[in-house]
Order: C-alpha cells, then structure tokens, then sequence
C-alpha cells in the first residue's frame, strides 16, 4: 500500500501534536483489519520540537532557516511515505509558499489545517512562549511578531478550539481511510466500528 504524509499546520498551541498523538493508535489499529497488514499499519510521528532537538537543532527561526528545517523533514518524510508508511507532520510551517513546495516534493501529501485563533492558543500556552513573545523576548514567533498564512484551500480542516479532540481524531482518521482504502475495506472497517475509535 502506498503511504501517505498528513501534514497538520497551524499556529503554535493549536493542537497539531495532541491530535497527532491520538490518532497514531487508531491508524495503527486500522492495519489489523486491512490484509496484508495484520501487523498493524506503520506509522511514524515527526514533530516540530523532537526534530529541532535533533536533526535541524542548527537552524533557528529565520524564513530561510524555517525552510530549511521543512526541506529536512521533508526528506524523512517523502523516503517514509515511499515505503508504505502513514506519516504524521506537525509543524507551524506558516508560509503558503513552503506548504505548495512540500505538497510538490513529498506527493502524496494532505494537508491539515489545525484552525485556532490566537487567543485560544494564548490560553492553552503552559510554557508561556506567546508571552514572552508579546514582551519581545522571542523573535520572530509566530502569531505575534511573524505571520502565519493561513491556507486558502487545505485538504482537510479541523477546529480545534470548537470541535473536541475525540471529533477532530475521527475526522482526520475518517478522511485517511478515503484516502488510502477501497470500497471494500471502507465497508470493513465501518462494520468493525474502527472508525469511531480514536483513542
């Protein structure tokens, strides 16, 4: 089976990692209803914190040095998904410009907008990054002194601050099994009622 990259974008404190991690067990617990992968489908979970602690701890939060973080996991990405894995991205990744590049270079790509306003995020910011942001201890933070374009036509949209996280995992898993299963295994999988557990 083909694999897939969701990439989940948004503000910073929108919910991207969170709905993420939820849905990592539900994806994997399609698999044992879908031959040949009794195992389990494979999925992998890259995200914005772990990958800048590690593979682009460089960079900093420039537009170039942004980019260059993206093209860097686009790579792991794109060499996932060629080998039949579920990839799941979440990064701020605020330009409209990066996103058309990464649909363009990863291929088969959705891309999922976590829609949250900035107050909301502000509230839900227990490491206090939007206030010091707001006092000008951090530059160029998303949200407050760097933009964030918001796509126009995403693939897939979640409300974050108004759907709960149980609606917004099964409106992205509901999605994925379009997406990546016939009709015969849409049938299976909704006579399982897999598609209503997401957690």
């Amino acid at each position: 089976m083909q694999g897939i990259t969701l990439w989940f974008t948004g503000l910073p404190c929108s919910g991207k990692t969170t709905i993420a991690k939820k849905l990592i067990r539900s994806i994997r617990q399609l698999g044992f209803f879908l031959e040949p992968f009794d195992e389990g489908l494979r999925v992998e979970h890259l995200d914005g914190d772990n990958i800048r602690r590690g593979l682009t701890a460089d960079l900093g939060f420039s537009k170039e040095d942004r980019r260059k973080n993206l093209e860097r996991v686009a790579f792991v990405a794109k060499l996932l998904t060629k080998h039949g894995v579920v990839v799941l991205c979440t990064f701020v990744s605020p330009y409209k410009d990066t996103r058309k590049w990464l649909k363009q270079e990863i291929g088969s790509f959705v891309e999922v907008y976590c829609d949250c306003s900035v107050e909301e995020c502000i509230k839900r910011d227990v490491k206090g990054m939007y206030a010091k942001a707001i006092k000008g201890e951090i530059k160029e933070f998303t949200g407050i002194s760097d933009p964030y374009e918001v796509p126009k036509k995403p693939d897939l949209v979640i409300n974050t601050e108004k759907e709960s996280e149980d609606d917004c995992v099964k409106k992205v898993l509901d999605y994925l099994v379009k997406k990546i299963c016939d009709q015969e295994q849409q049938k299976l999988l909704s006579e399982n009622h897999k598609l209503c557990k997401c957690t």
